[in-house]
């Protein structure tokens, strides 16, 4: 029986599946192309998609037009990758490598499909295709998306450091690191110099422990920094255990364990730092010179020495540095509950994530409220104590601000005014507590707002520390509903001038990815910000802002995006990204949401800088600022749908809760719910849907605000998509939280990124020097001190839920070793 002519041309099963995987993709493209082409985006999809099914077609029949329809393709996609990412090399990888692998597969049939061409030549077509993957995928090692290291500032002898005070948190920071940035200042800066660019590469666990507490449930990220005075490491844990340890080898001196409410616990158990007061000395004086410990032990009374811990059922505790035994004269046997005169605050509603911090005399409490559940929900009143009898001093509400006598019964504060959740500082000198303080609640709905909650929410304040009344407020985000609450602790700096004065300053980082620097005395900004027109419209457009305010010192905020911005690994999850984003409202930065349209937030509320704050070498005047470049795809739910499908707010938020059990966030008391995908992940690979860099790190000039070096920060190591870790070392740039420490030696330590490594980034190049795996998350910011001549960097890591790094307890310091 004789065979049909072109049976010798047909494809075996290998060729039949690749004609099958054309054919699927095609159908996929097509389909989705035309979709995208009916909301007005790009035509290619729809194109590639027909020359796919043709090629595929054509191939599983034998037919050599395969060919000439998988060459259309192949080209036609490239030309068109060249004209929409140009030299962008992240651009290629969603348009290009697929289509690349698929000519390697198709190349092996091409001698079957054109049986003129010789072997060798379609081996050498092959050959060339191979070697082009390979060369495209060695790029990925390379650095993209960085700005190498110019005009470092020549020495010109100015010290940036701030003049805080002379009481023990404003002293340098070298053998001790006694408040959660260093000292008063935040700028997270040590004067130890022992570690360097030169031998960075030899640091050693010098010992490790486990803090305890592991969180139970599906939520952890204790986020805490260390602090260190004297013969004690301060440890906080995810249940508020205060931890003393030996600094030198780890081995925990004592436990103090406040037995907070388990329920209580938010939705995320974080305990970022402790606070430290030495009754020895006032404020005024001058430290004396260090006792030895016989004569310390000598002269001791019990809670001279205090650390000062909040806790996740929002009550404060003080305990005797040295033993660890709570501080009797401190309110009701050592504690107090700042739910007094709240109101109605509800369980895990209402907690402590960020430690108090101490001017003179008098501790300052904030309090994270959780986001999300209702428009009117606690109040965000803060609240500040006597710090040896706990009595309160002043209640300060952003919703009532010339006001702070302490006020009582359950209506004494407005409910859903601003508060302060972040860690925050002071300068004693001035007298001065410095808040970064929050939206109001009801984060994306601002209709009820009252003129004081929209003249001082995202507002940086500062307080008279004595008075509790502000001095001055400056705003970041005019009528937020992005949720633009500032979430980082600002740091203090000084500017010398050139007849010897110094101006005191603050550098204020923000969600928004703005860096605003204002004096500290006054707020008036050093460097000059501008007002630039903002999107209008949304749910509620009388309210919006016809402006928002632009720094000019220095913005780590990114082009807008734009359809060819969306990303994937392949085209078929770029093209998902690409509809969703034709189907978003989205004008640029501030674009308002509607009931009716998803809208997109760029950047998201975990854009921008975030708990982590900013560090500062004073010596050199550079700022270490490591920033996040994430979306926010938000929709907007009617609250007649919300409530069809019962989507109300929960009276109690615990640790065994799943606050994410439905995909939307209640809003009770506003005419929506949220449906909000922070980070605008693809719904089935789990990737975000911009292109990298995801997260960044970058060193400032303070005196210019020019950017002296920008790298991505967080390789792919633990990172991939479906959330299968690729093993790979490529800096693609991940989502960060957590800040650096900065030392004299010359040297940036972080963690932050979701890789779980800390490294040492030399402060003159941006490059990374050294580099470590951690046990678990490091989402927290690195400490350093020195004790008994060794320098030691000491880290939390005990991962987050949110950045989905693995769950731990652990604390690690590195050290050189004893000879190098």
């Amino acid at each position: 029986m004789n065979q049909p002519s072109n049976f010798k041309n047909r494809p075996g099963w290998v060729g039949k599946l690749l004609a099958a995987i054309l054919l699927l993709l095609g159908i996929y493209m097509l389909a989705g192309g035309v979709w995208l082409i009916s909301l007005g985006g790009n035509w290619y999809y729809a194109i590639a998609g027909v020359l796919s099914i043709l090629s595929g077609v054509a191939l599983f029949r034998g037919k050599a037009i395969a060919v000439l329809w998988f060459s259309l393709l192949f080209f036609g996609t490239l030309f068109w990758t060249i004209s929409e990412s140009g030299t962008d090399y992240w651009r290629w990888v969603p348009r290009f490598a697929l289509i690349l692998v698929l000519a390697i597969a198709f190349s092996f049939h091409l001698s079957t499909l054109l049986p003129r061409l010789q072997r060798k030549h379609s081996g050498a077509v092959t050959g060339v295709l191979v070697l082009t993957f390979i060369g495209a995928g060695g790029l990925a090692f390379l650095p993209h998306n960085t700005t190498e290291a110019n005009g470092f500032p020549a020495p010109d002898g100015k010290n940036f450091s701030a003049d805080t005070g002379t009481g023990t948190t404003s002293q340098e920071v070298k053998n001790d690191w006694p408040a959660y940035g260093g000292n008063l200042s935040a700028a997270r800066y040590s004067s130890t110099s022992q570690i360097t660019p030169a031998n960075v590469s030899k640091l050693k666990v010098a010992w490790q422990t486990h803090a305890g507490d592991l969180p139970p449930g599906a939520r952890w990220g204790t986020e805490n920094t260390p602090i260190k005075v004297g013969d004690f490491l301060y440890v906080c844990t995810a249940a508020n255990n205060i931890v003393a340890l030996d600094p030198t080898t780890g081995k925990q001196k004592w436990r103090f364990d406040p037995k907070i409410n388990r329920d209580a616990l938010p939705y995320t158990p974080a305990c970022r730092s402790l606070a430290y007061f030495d009754g020895t000395q006032k404020p005024s004086q001058q430290p004396s010179q260090p006792a030895s410990a016989p004569a310390i032990a000598a002269v001791y009374q019990h809670c001279d020495r205090r650390i000062i811990l909040g806790t996740l059922d929002a009550r404060v505790f003080e305990v005797d540095a040295q033993d660890g035994t709570r501080c009797t004269d401190f309110g009701n046997n050592g504690e107090v509950s700042i739910l007094k005169d709240m109101g109605e605050t509800y369980t895990g509603y209402v907690s402590i994530t960020s430690g108090a911090v101490v001017i003179r005399d008098t501790i300052v409490v904030g309090h994270q409220v959780i986001d999300g559940q209702r428009v009117f929900g606690p109040p965000g009143v803060t609240k500040a104590y006597d710090v040896r009898t706990g009595k309160l001093k002043w209640a300060w509400d952003a919703a009532n601000p010339e006001d702070a006598t302490p006020k009582h019964g359950n209506d004494a504060y407005k409910r859903g005014s601003p508060n302060v959740w972040t860690s925050f500082t002071g300068d004693e000198k001035l007298g001065l507590v410095y808040l970064p303080v929050a939206n109001p609640s009801g984060d994306y709905w601002s209709a009820p707002r009252t003129p004081a909650e929209l003249k001082y929410g995202d507002s940086l304040v500062a307080l008279d520390i004595n008075t509790g009344l502000p001095r001055w407020n400056f705003q970041t985000t005019h009528h937020d509903i992005w949720d633009f609450d500032l979430g980082s602790p600002p740091t203090l700096v000084d500017y010398p001038q050139a007849d010897g004065s110094k101006i005191p300053a603050i550098i204020l980082p923000t969600k928004n990815a703005e860096l605003y620097v204002l004096n500290r005395e006054n707020g008036k900004p050093l460097f000059d910000v501008i007002e630039k027109p903002a999107p209008q419209g949304g749910t509620d457009p009388d309210k919006r802002s016809p402006t928002q305010p632009y720094s000019t010192f220095n913005s780590m905020r990114k082009p807008d995006l734009t359809p060819a911005s969306t990303w994937g690994l392949t085209p078929l999850d770029q093209l998902y990204c690409r509809i969703k984003f034709q189907q978003a409202d989205y004008r640029g930065a501030y674009t308002p949401g509607s009931i009716g349209r998803p809208f997109i937030s760029y950047p998201g509320y975990n854009g921008g800088s975030d708990w982590g704050g900013v560090s500062v070498d004073p010596v050199n005047g550079l700022v270490i600022a490591n920033y996040n470049n994430t979306v926010n795809y938000t929709e907007f739910v009617a609250r007649s749908v919300a409530d069809k499908l019962h989507v109300h707010p929960s009276d109690k938020i615990g640790y065994n809760l799943d606050t994410h059990a439905s995909p939307l966030t209640p809003q009770s008391g506003a005419p929506f719910a949220l449906n909000i995908n922070p980070g605008w992940q693809n719904g089935f690979t789990g990737m975000l849907c911009n292109e990298p860099a995801y997260g960044g790190i970058r060193a400032i000039d303070l005196r210019t605000g020019h950017t002296v070096w920008d790298r991505p920060l967080g390789t792919a190591r633990k990172n991939g998509p479906f959330g299968i870790p690729t093993g790979m070392p490529i800096n693609i740039g991940t989502p960060n939280n957590g800040g650096s420490a900065v030392t004299k030696g010359g040297l940036v330590f972080i963690a932050a990124a979701t890789d779980d490594l800390i490294r040492a980034i030399d402060i003159r190049t941006g490059k990374t020097v050294w580099s470590a795996p951690l046990p678990a998350g490091g989402q927290a910011n690195p400490m350093v001190y020195e004790q008994n001549g060794k320098e030691y960097v000491v880290i939390e890591a005990t991962g987050h839920h949110f950045m989905r790094t693995g769950k731990g307890d652990y604390v690690i310091a590195y050290a050189l070793p004893d000879t190098i």
